[in-house]
Order: C-alpha cells, then structure tokens, then sequence
C-alpha cells in the first residue's frame, strides 16, 4: 500500500482530488473522510467518481499519477517544470490570456512533455510552449477543459478559467499599486529629509491609474476592455479637473499676499479664464453623467482611486466598479463627442 503523505501535497491541489487520492492510494474508506470532512459520506463519494471519471482526461490523469507518487519523487512532479501555488499563477496568467483569444485551443500530443497554445488564422511556426506539468494542474483546477481526446488532445478555456484570470489579475494590479504608493510615500520622507536635485516633473505622476490597468484587460472576445477612446475621454475629465484645481490653488495663494486682503479690504479670488473653462467643462461632463455615474468617474479619472476602494466607499458589490466604470466612460464619450460637434474649433476625441 502506498504511503501518500497527503497533507504535503501542493497547496493548489483541489479538495475532490485531495480525498480521491486518500481514498485510492492510501485506502482510506469514504465514511472516514467524510467524518474528517464534516459532511455525507455521499458527498465525498460523488467527489471520488468524479475524478475518476476524469482520468479519461491525459493531462488529468497524468497529473494525477505524478501526485500519487509524491513521497517517491518528492515533490509530485517533474523538477524541470515543476508547479507551486505561486508559479501556477504566474505561469497560468500569461496561458489563459492567450487562450481567451478567439479561435486558440491547447494542443498536447501523446507522448510529448510539452503542450502548445496556437490559434486558428495564424502561422504554423506561432505557438506558444506551455510544459505538461503546467497543463495538468490548469486541467485539475478545471480551468481548461479537453473537447478532443485522441493522438492529439484539444483544450479550450472554461468559464472558471476566465475567473480565475480575472482574478490573477486583480492581485497584480493590487500588488503594483501598492508598490507605487509605497515608492511614493519613500520618495516623499527621502526629500523632506534630504533636499536634493530632481529631474523636471511631468503633469501626471509616473504611477498606472485605474483607466491604464484596465486598459490592458481584455474580454472573452479578445477585444480590450477599455478602447483607447474610453481611456482617452476619462484622461480628457482629468485634465480639465486638474487644470481647474491648479487654478483654485494659486489664487487662493494670490490672495493670501494681496495687501488689500492683509489691510481688511478683502478681494475676489482672481482665477484665470483658462481654470475658469477648465472648470466649467468639467462641472458639465459630470453633470452630464448623473449623480451615480459621476461619482465612479469622479473618483477613479480624478482622484485616482483604485476601483476596490471606489466600491467600498460607494458601497457596491465587489468587481461591479470596473462595469459602471465603463458605461461612465461611454456616456463621457458621447457628452464630449456632443460638445465638439456644437462647438467645431473645440478639441476633438481620437
């Protein structure tokens, strides 16, 4: 009898397969895991024919065999390409955005260590190595799904695949955001404590905002998730915003010096016609967008807010941002598409 130390399987491993493979390699009977498990023993008993019926499946049932063996090899799998929770989703990430493409299947002949993503339309020579041991755990996890067996295995995307990369991606958009705020905090604290020379500044800060990471998603379709005429309506609200801000700021400052206002006199504030436009279009476009739509717009292409913190402060579901975002951006578009229409010498979108 096999002595499968389950417990010291890879973290990434599915619950089901756990239990299936205590119950086939170390003989563990259905009802003590199921006691272990706090359910029906017929629940554990449906999880169990479930991965076998799925050892029809090559990538699944090597996978499964190279897990069986975990304390022979000691890791479970092939040391060339081995997979950890934390290269699965690295690695995976780059697989199921490819094969979200339309027409682009991942092929695996008998036989062959690695497998390959290729799609319909393009040149035999473009295909993109992904190694076995990687295809096998994406088909454990059921992100990819077999709809040809034979000499030649084909796999498509599933639906929780699509979720699962929705989700990688999240986290490394979190994570990148979190390092340009801690870069930026480091920034600040070095140059409040050492004076030092620095280079010219842009308009905008180095950091990605909410539009550019989402302008790097794409749908089911292949298709990005922010057109390049979205992004460019919101950065085209954030201008206006900025401009209109900046001239708040120096009349105030202005008026802070004017001898009139020291004396008791008092002035209005002298803000520039330019600030004064700036102003004016960005109060229409969100007036134009309407109470719910402005206040995402406002948020994420103003004041920069990443789309998780937006959601909590305006209490909206989780991932619900990004969609309102989007039909913010849209309405934007046709409000500035309507303005330069009316107005021919006005600034054009595209």
């Amino acid at each position: 009898m096999c002595t499968l130390t389950v417990s010291k399987l890879p973290d990434w491993v599915p619950e089901d397969a756990l239990r299936y493979l205590e119950h086939t390699e170390t003989g563990q009977s259905i009802r003590k895991l199921a006691r272990r498990a706090g359910c029906h023993p017929s629940t554990v008993l449906r999880q169990v024919r479930r991965i076998e019926n799925q050892r029809e499946d090559p990538l699944i049932d090597s996978m499964l065999t190279k897990l069986a063996q975990w304390p022979e090899t000691g890791n479970g799998v092939d040391p060339q390409s081995g997979v950890s929770l934390v290269t699965l989703d690295e690695r995976s990430a780059e697989v199921m955005t490819r094969l979200s493409q339309p027409g682009s299947v991942l092929a695996i002949a008998e036989g062959m260590e690695n497998a390959v993503v290729v799609r319909q339309g393009d040149n035999a020579d473009v295909k993109f190595p992904v190694p076995r041991a990687l295809a096998g755990a994406m088909a454990l996890l059921g992100w990819i799904s077999c709809t040809r067996t034979g000499r030649l295995s084909r796999y498509q995307i599933t639906q929780n695949g699509r979720n699962a990369l929705t989700r990688i991606v999240a986290e490394r958009e979190n994570k990148a955001r979190s390092r340009v705020e801690c870069n930026w905090a480091s920034n600040i604290g070095a140059a409040n404590s050492k004076p030092q020379p620095r280079p010219r500044r842009s308009r905008y800060g180095a950091g990605e905002t909410p539009l550019d990471m989402l302008a790097r998603l794409v749908d089911k379709n292949g298709e990005p998730f922010l057109p390049p005429d979205l992004v460019l309506a919101g950065k085209r609200l954030r201008e206006d915003f900025e401009i209109a801000q900046v001239g708040q700021h120096l009349s105030q400052q202005a008026s802070h010096f004017d001898s009139r206002t020291c004396n008791g006199g008092g002035s209005a504030l002298r803000i520039s016609p330019c600030a004064k436009e700036a102003d004016r279009r960005a109060k229409q476009a969100l007036t134009a967008l309407g109470s719910g739509l402005s206040d995402i717009a406002l948020r994420c292409c103003c004041y920069l807010e990443g789309l998780e913190t937006a959601e909590r402060q305006l209490g909206w579901s989780a991932r619900s941002g990004k969609i309102v975002l989007r039909i913010a951006l849209q309405q934007l578009k046709s409000h500035y598409e309507a303005v330069d229409g009316a107005e021919p010498k006005g600034r054009k979108i595209g």
